[in-house]
């Protein structure tokens, strides 16, 4: 989506409001649809193209209460808007699952994610993406998306117990399965595009499963074998869909905030070189990246009870999108919301949403990012945009498929940076 500096679609009629389809995200401007309801309607119902109902929270304290209570605000039925009707894997992977149960997965997987356990493995995940940046700089003109998709699974493929051999694809195939009907990913065959991202990921995974049930290794792969879930041993089934829930939370992160944060760099090249003079204000322009690009626009839940929100009483039964990226430009939260602030600091943004479940991949994420944002200022002089950007057509995740830059290569920049 459109993440320029102002609003400068004016006002948004209530009426004109459609949050559902995922071209809107492509090539509309949702963040003005955000403020239109931020400001007059914070709790808003709407109906999918089926006729389901669904209401939408676009405030902060809005999006952190419902996120929060996951007592009145279920995360079992499913999690993504474009899936109305109740996901396959509900209560079987981490990220649909409710505590207590939920917990017998979060707490053993978050010690495997650990920025500890990141600590242990950043020098080699240092020379991965040193070794992705110093290619690139070499190419010159390059679709910078696509190197930002592939630093992920630099970060997290080893940990997850996934060969490097496997990285390219299966980083493809992940975010095609959350956005099967972006022309990117679908090439054509977008009736067939999330079941052919299922069949190779499925089959890639239950592979290593059953490698890991004969020879076990430090990963995350065999920590999900040795648990147990309801007193019974995790079976092949918990276990793959659980890697596939990993993977999915692994993966659009950092390709979504690296791309945005150059996008925002090349339309105000004072971003490239505040960075660039002042590499101490990485830690702040990571977090103020995320903030930015809100990677996942909104997570739905599901009430189970009657709920009154605002002025709004949703049933029990009824579906809530709490739109992360509408909380992270709230005027009340955050100053000059819609300012790209290197600086910003305090900077609670929900990125990566909050209470129980907060993407347990934050510390990979944030240490992905950092690195490839210091290799691309070690390594690169100056980047120009060198075509159109496209973004991606999903009302889940908040995308950039293509961006064409050129990077021009530091004065006396080694070939490869020493590690």
């Amino acid at each position: 989506m459109r993440m320029s500096e102002t609003v400068q679609d004016g006002p948004v009629l209530l009426d004109d409001i459609d949050l559902y389809p995922a071209d809107f995200y492509r090539t509309g401007h949702p963040h003005a649809a955000w403020l239109t309801l931020r400001s007059q309607a914070p709790v808003w119902k709407q109906t999918a193209p089926d006729g389901t109902p669904f209401w939408s929270v676009t405030k902060y304290k809005d999006v952190v209460k419902v996120v929060k209570d996951v007592q009145r605000f279920s995360s079992e039925y499913s999690t993504m808007l474009s899936v109305l009707h109740g996901d396959t894997a509900k209560g079987k992977a981490i990220h649909l699952m409710d505590p207590p149960k939920h917990r017998t997965i979060r707490s053993p997987a978050a010690h495997t994610m650990s920025a500890y356990v990141l600590q242990r493995h950043e020098k080699a995940i240092r020379r991965r993406v040193s070794e992705m940046v110093s290619a690139a700089v070499e190419e010159g003109r390059i679709d910078f998306a696509q190197l930002a998709t592939a630093i992920p699974m630099a970060v997290t493929g080893e940990i997850i117990g996934i060969s490097e051999k496997y990285w390219a694809d299966v980083a493809r195939w992940t975010i095609a399965s959350m956005a099967p009907d972006d022309p990117f990913y679908s090439a054509g065959v977008d009736a067939n595009t999330l079941q052919m991202a299922h069949v190779y990921l499925f089959s890639l995974l239950a592979d290593l499963i059953a490698q890991r049930r004969e020879k076990p290794a430090d990963d995350l792969i065999s920590l999900l074998i040795s648990l147990e879930l309801d007193g019974q041993p995790a079976s092949d089934e918990d276990v793959l869909i659980n890697c596939y829930a990993f993977i999915m939370g692994a993966n659009p992160t950092i390709p979504q905030a690296a791309s945005h944060t150059m996008l925002a760099m090349l339309e105000n090249p004072a971003l490239w070189r505040q960075l660039k003079d002042d590499p101490a204000i990485l830690p702040t322009m990571a977090e103020e990246a995320l903030r930015w690009a809100s990677p996942v626009n909104g997570l739905l839940r599901r009430t189970t009870q009657e709920v009154k929100l605002g002025k709004e009483v949703v049933p029990e039964g009824g579906l809530v999108c709490a739109w992360l990226a509408s909380a992270n430009r709230d005027e009340e939260v955050f100053a000059e919301p819609f300012v790209f602030d290197p600086r910003r600091s305090p900077n609670p943004h929900v990125a990566f949403s909050v209470g129980p479940h907060r993407c347990i991949g934050n510390p990979s994420a944030r240490v992905g990012l950092r690195l490839l944002l210091e290799e691309l200022i070690a390594q690169v002089g100056f980047v120009e945009q060198a075509g159109a950007e496209l973004h991606l057509q999903s009302n889940f995740l908040n995308g950039i498929t293509s961006l064409p830059v050129q990077l021009h290569a530091s004065a006396g920049r080694a070939t490869a940076r020493a590690v």
